[in-house]
C-alpha cells in the first residue's frame, strides 16, 4: 500500500474514531486533520480550502437562510397550526405530522423542520394527556425521511449530487431523487405511525396522563433567601411541608459558593442562602411565590424588563452557542440580562452550580428574562423553543410572497434554467432586500460547523480518491461479495454505509461513501447512479442512535429517550428502508 494511502486512511480511521469519542466537535476534528493532511503533503496546497467553495457547500448554506426565510415569512407556521385545531387519535396524529415533516423537509433543512413542528407536537400531547416521547421519535424519523425526497433536503443528497457531477459531467437534478426517496418516505412513515410507535419503550410516568409534560425528570434550579425571608433561622428539612404541597424537592443548599453535602437537610438557613431545587417550572414559581424566595439575578431582571417578565424552555441542538459552555462564561445575565433558571438533563442530578454547569446537546434550558428580550436571548443561544411561536401579523402578509418567491426559484433551477446554487441565491437575496430575513440573520443561520466539516472533509475524501483508497475500499466489498448478483452488492454497500451514518456525521460519510459507489459501479462495468442513490439513502438512514442524526439528538431531552431506546424502532424501519429501496433503485435507476 502506498505511503499516502497509509496516511490518509490512518487520518480518516483517526477523524472516526474522534468523532465516536466526541470529547472534541466534528468540525474541529476534521479541519485539524485537513491541516495535518497538508503538513504531510497528502493534500495539495492548492486543494488546501478548495471545499468552502464546492457547490454542495454553498448550496448548504443558501438552503439553511431560505429555511430561515419561509419560517419567519409564517408559510410555514399557517399548516401547522391547522394540525393542533385537529383533535386526531394517536396513529392519526402520527401520521399527519409525520406527513407534515416529511413535506417541509423535503424543501427545507429537515433539523429546522423538526424545529418548527417539535412545539406543536408537545403542545398536541400536553392537550391529548399523553407522554410526548410516544411521537416525538416517529417525528424526528418522519423528517430524516422527508429529506431524501429532494435534492435540497439533507446533505448527503447534495454531496452526491455534486460529485456525480465532478465524475459523470452532470448532478443530480432537484427531484431526481424523488423516485426513491419518496417510496422509502411512504413507506417508513406508515411504519413509524402505525406500528413503530408500539416499540417505544414507555415509562411508569406515562400512565400519569395528567402529569405536568416536562415534570418527568424535573429542573435542577436554584432560588435565593432574601433578607427578611420568614425561612430564614429555619432548617432545610422544615421546609418538606411547603416542598410536598408545590410538588418540589430541595435537593442542597449553596451558601458563599460552597454547596454542602448531600441535601444538607440540618443546616439552618440564612440570607443570601440558595436552594437547590428539582421541579418542573410552575412548582418552582409556586414555591418561590408561597416562601418569598427569589431567582437567581431577580433584582436585576426588575431594572431592566419593561414588559414583565417571561420564563422559557428550551432544548439545546447540537453545535447551539451554548453548547460546552455554561452560562456565567457567556456572561448570560451580566451581558444579557437572562438567568439559566433551570436544566433538565434526563433525571441526572449534578454537583455544579446551575451556572457553571456545562451545558450538552439534548438538555432542556429554563430561561428567565425580560419578555421583551428573551425570545432573541434564546435566537442567539442557539436553542429552540418547546413552547408555540406566533410571528407577526406583518410577517404573515409575506408568506405567500415568501413561498412563491421559493417555488418560482425551484421551478426554473429544476427545468434547467438556472444553476440551482445560483437560484436559491437569488431567494436569499430576495429575502433580505423585503427583510424578510433581517440582514443580521443571515449569518446568524448558516450552521457554521457543518461547513467548515464540509469545506475540511472534500479535499481529504478527493485526495482518498486519487491516491487509490476509494478503489481499494471498493475492490474489497466487490471482493467480498464475488459472484453474487449485483442487487446483493448494491445491499452491502447500503448496510456499510448505514452502519457509519449511525455512528458518524452523515455529511461526512456522504463524502466517503460516494466515490467507493463509483469506483464499485466502474469495477462491475455498472451505471453508477444507482449506486450513488444507495449511499444517498444510506447515509441520510441514521435512526440506530440519538448521535446518528441532529434530529435524533434534538429530542433526547424532551422525550425523556435514553440512548438504547432509539434501536428499538430504529432497526427495523433500517431493515424496512434497506428492503424497500434496493428494489426501488433497481427500478428507477437500472444497472
Amino acid at each position: 500500500m502506498p505511503s499516502d494511502q497509509v496516511i490518509l486512511f490512518g487520518l480518516f480511521a483517526t477523524v472516526f474514531l474522534f468523532l465516536l469519542w466526541g470529547r472534541w466537535r466534528y468540525d474541529l476534528v476534521a479541519f485539524v486533520a485537513l491541516i495535518i493532511a497538508l503538513v504531510l503533503g497528502v493534500v495539495p496546497t492548492a486543494d488546501a480550502f478548495s471545499g468552502f467553495g464546492h457547490p454542495a457547500t454553498i448550496i448548504v448554506a443558501l438552503v439553511l437562510i431560505v429555511s430561515r426565510g419561509l419560517v419567519n415569512s409564517g408559510a410555514i407556521d399557517i399548516v401547522t397550526r391547522k394540525i393542533t385545531a385537529m383533535d386526531l387519535k394517536l396513529s392519526r396524529h402520527i401520521m399527519a405530522m409525520s406527513g407534515i415533516g416529511a413535506i417541509f423537509s423535503a424543501f427545507m433543512n429537515n433539523v429546522a423542520a423538526l424545529a418548527l413542528l417539535m412545539p406543536v407536537d408537545l403542545q398536541a400531547a400536553k392537550k391529548a394527556q399523553r407522554s410526548p416521547r410516544i411521537t416525538l421519535m416517529p417525528l424526528a424519523f418522519a423528517t430524516i425521511l422527508g429529506g431524501m425526497i429532494t435534492l435540497i433536503g439533507t446533505p448527503p443528497n447534495i454531496i452526491i449530487a455534486a460529485y456525480r457531477e465532478q465524475a459523470l459531467g452532470e448532478p443530480f437534478g432537484m427531484f431526481d431523487f424523488a423516485p426513491v426517496g419518496l417510496t422509502c418516505a411512504a413507506v417508513g412513515i406508515a411504519f413509524v405511525a402505525f406500528f413503530g410507535w408500539r416499540l417505544i419503550p414507555r415509562q411508569d410516568e406515562s400512565d400519569n396522563p395528567g402529569k405536568e409534560l416536562f415534570d418527568l425528570e424535573g429542573y435542577i434550579a436554584e432560588l435565593v433567601v432574601p433578607e427578611g425571608c420568614d425561612i430564614i433561622g429555619k432548617k432545610v428539612r422544615d421546609l418538606d411541608a411547603q416542598a410536598d404541597d408545590a410538588d418540589i424537592s430541595v435537593v442542597g443548599l449553596v451558601r458563599q459558593k460552597l454547596r454542602y453535602s448531600g441535601y444538607a437537610r440540618h443546616v439552618e438557613i440564612q440570607a443570601g442562602d440558595v436552594l437547590v431545587v428539582e421541579a418542573g417550572p410552575q412548582a418552582i414559581d409556586q414555591f418561590r411565590g408561597a416562601l418569598k424566595l427569589e431567582f437567581v439575578g431577580e433584582s436585576r431582571h426588575e431594572k431592566v424588563a419593561s414588559g414583565g417578565m417571561a420564563l422559557l424552555e428550551v432544548v439545546v441542538p447540537h453545535n447551539a452557542q451554548i453548547e460546552g459552555r455554561s452560562a456565567l462564561s457567556l456572561k448570560l445575565l451580566l451581558r444579557h440580562g437572562v438567568t439559566l433558571l433551570g436544566v433538565s438533563r434526563k433525571g441526572v442530578r449534578f454537583r455544579e452550580r446551575v451556572r457553571r454547569l456545562e451545558i450538552e446537546a439534548g438538555d432542556i434550558l429554563l430561561l428567565l428574562g425580560p419578555s421583551e428580550r428573551i425570545d432573541g436571548v434564546a435566537n442567539w443561544l442557539g436553542v429552540l423553543p418547546l413552547a408555540e411561536r406566533g410571528l407577526s401579523v406583518t410577517q404573515y402578509k409575506r408568506a405567500g410572497l415568501a413561498a412563491g418567491i421559493f417555488a418560482a426559484a425551484i421551478g426554473v433551477a429544476s427545468f434547467g434554467g438556472l444553476y440551482l446554487a445560483v437560484a436559491l441565491a437569488i431567494v436569499v437575496a430576495a429575502y433580505v432586500f423585503l427583510e424578510i430575513v433581517p440582514l443580521q440573520e443571515v449569518y446568524q443561520q448558516v450552521e457554521w460547523p457543518v461547513i467548515v466539516l464540509l469545506g475540511s472533509m472534500i479535499p481529504l475524501g478527493a485526495a482518498l480518491e486519487k491516491s487509490g483508497g476509494t478503489e481499494l475500499i471498493a475492490n474489497s466489498i466487490v471482493d467480498l461479495t464475488a459472484g453474487l448478483p449485483s442487487m446483493v452488492i448494491l445491499t452491502v454497500l447500503m448496510i456499510v454505509v448505514m452502519t457509519l451514518s449511525d455512528v458518524l456525521n452523515n455529511t461526512a460519510t456522504a463524502v466517503v461513501g460516494a466515490p467507493i459507489a463509483v469506483d464499485i459501479a466502474n469495477r462491475l462495468n455498472a451505471n453508477p447512479d444507482p449506486f450513488l442513490m444507495a449511499v444517498a439513502v444510506a447515509a441520510s438512514c441514521a435512526f440506530l442512535t440519538p448521535i446518528g442524526h441532529k434530529n435524533n439528538t434534538l429530542i433526547m431531552g424532551p422525550g425523556g429517550y435514553k440512548f438504547g431506546d432509539y434501536w428499538r424502532m430504529g432497526l427495523p424501519l433500517e431493515i424496512l428502508i434497506v428492503a424497500v429501496s434496493v428494489p426501488a433503485i433497481m427500478f428507477f435507476w437500472p444497472l
